[in-house]
């Protein structure tokens, strides 16, 4: 395991070979901290790569072709180890390969390479999959960042959402396994914009599907923007850990979600879920201004 550095005139973001996560980003001028640190009474991890599932799976398993495999929540990616590929100022890139403990799980063979690339007030995060052997692969992707409320003595409820749309937002909750149990509770904006009120995640995750957004900031309530995350994902999350009170929220875009709770399918009729012919490769991105 090893932490390396990304600097440029204002950021310095650092990144973990340990789960290729994104472990730091301070503003240089200001000593701000705007990644989670992690804490273990909150939560210990600061912003993971889920990979080769996004959530929970029923019963944490699945089958594919006739053979039951057992897999955890967000899948393995975050707690193994990733090569360093290459490394510059503002740029580093990291992969994991299939092995012995990963084709237990997950019976494909792949190639991840994650990267990060630095420029002014933004971090550009990059997932490239590519499909190493000679049959189908299934697979879903997503990113969990988790970003301090920025003032030390004031909680979520002193912040509010602001959306790329001003429209209605429907999103599912999950039940205590982990799984969506309803698809039609609706969030009311209002231009935009959504006071993040007390008990908002006492369910866990709000889960928006079907590219209802694709920028969610954290404003102050002087309404200026203090993190963006912008994707093309089709689905994202919003989270915090259920009835702490937490000191931070995790905005993720995800390419994939957690089994229904009354999904009873094979791996390849997962939702949201994709696939990779033999030597094809699936690029995406996401972006975090701060």
């Amino acid at each position: 395991m090893a932490i390396y550095d990304l600097a440029d005139d204002r950021l310095k973001v650092q990144v973990n070979s340990l789960g290729a996560e994104m472990c730091r980003i301070s503003d240089l001028y200001t000593n701000s901290e705007y990644l989670w640190r992690g804490e273990e009474r909150y939560w210990k991890r600061f912003a993971p790569i889920l990979f080769p599932v996004v959530g929970s799976m029923r019963d944490k398993q699945y089958t594919y072709k006739g053979v039951t495999y057992h897999m955890p929540q967000h899948g393995f990616a975050r707690d193994l180890e990733f090569s360093l590929v290459s490394r510059a100022v503002d740029e580093i890139w990291f992969e994991l390969k299939d092995n012995e403990e990963t084709l237990q799980m997950y019976p494909f063979h792949f190639s991840l390479r994650i990267g990060y690339r630095l420029k002014g007030r933004t971090i550009e995060v990059t997932w490239v999959v590519r499909n190493t052997g000679d049959e189908t692969m299934y697979f879903s992707i997503g990113g969990h960042p988790a970003f301090y409320c920025p003032e030390p003595k004031k909680h979520q409820t002193d912040y509010m959402f602001s959306f790329d749309t001003a429209r209605k937002l429907v999103f599912d909750k999950l039940n205590d396994a982990g799984l969506i149990a309803t698809d039609d509770n609706t969030l009311l904006l209002n231009g935009g914009l959504l006071p993040i009120t007390r008990g908002m995640f006492d369910e866990d995750a709000l889960i928006f599907e079907n590219n209802q957004a694709h920028r969610v900031s954290i404003l102050r309530m002087n309404y200026t923007p203090y993190v963006t995350v912008e994707f093309d994902a089709p689905v994202f999350g919003l989270w915090s850990p259920a009835k702490k009170n937490a000191p931070f929220i995790c905005i993720e875009p995800w390419y994939g979600r957690a089994d229904r709770a009354d999904f009873a399918g094979n791996l390849e009729d997962r939702e949201w879920g994709n696939r990779l012919e033999p030597g094809d490769l699936f690029r995406r991105s996401y972006r975090i201004t701060v």
